[in-house]
């Protein structure tokens, strides 16, 4: 799976993101996330969980299973590495992603905080239940159907969850200023659960 790595000198932190659909590695609002998260000291990994022929399958854009697995095969790369096995991770996960990521951090102990960005966490399924992780689940303030079903997934959460609505903000976060709060929110939650 190619992906980015950044690990800023000192890092706090290590976040690994998870893509939604139609999006990879190159994805300019997930970098965007990421080089704000690495200014603040937070290690990042941006990584194509699907290769390019199996993303032109929609079937796979979907298969939360199969993008949850890869999740884990990152997770368990990042904990082998020199420089950030010893670091707090932390998953950041973005449309069909953040299911993926919630999976993930379901099957891991290892993971300490979720942040999911215009995502569809209901897609986790039973994982729900079984996430442990800090989750904050960030939705645009007009992307109406994406609330509904964030809501419904953090009802069926145990874990400690946030619902974050930002105004004015479609599912990508086009408009001006709100990806700059999607930075805020997800860098304050990672800094407050992965110290």
């Amino acid at each position: 799976m190619p992906g980015l790595l950044r690990v800023p000198a000192n890092a706090s932190c290590m976040v690994a993101f998870a893509h939604g659909s139609d999006s990879s590695r190159l994805s300019p609002r997930n970098n965007y996330v990421a080089d704000a998260l690495g200014e603040a000291g937070i290690a990042t990994l941006l990584l194509d969980l699907l290769t390019k022929g199996e993303a032109t399958n929609r079937r796979n854009v979907f298969d939360i299973a199969l993008l949850a697995g890869r999740m884990g095969l990152a997770i368990d790369w990042l904990l082998e590495r020199g420089e950030t096995g010893q670091l707090p991770l932390g998953l950041f996960g973005a449309s069909t992603g953040a299911a993926a990521a919630l999976v993930a951090a379901a099957a891991s102990s290892q993971v300490a905080a979720v942040v999911s960005r215009g995502g569809r966490p209901d897609l986790a399924g039973e994982a729900l239940v079984q996430v442990r992780a800090p989750t904050l689940l960030i939705v645009g303030g007009l992307d109406l159907e994406v609330i509904a079903l964030n809501r419904q997934a953090q009802a069926r959460m145990h874990c400690e969850t946030e619902l974050s609505i930002v105004p004015g903000a479609t599912h990508l976060f086009e408009e001006p200023g709100t990806l700059e709060t999607v930075v805020d929110l997800s860098r304050d939650w990672f800094r407050r659960h992965l110290g």
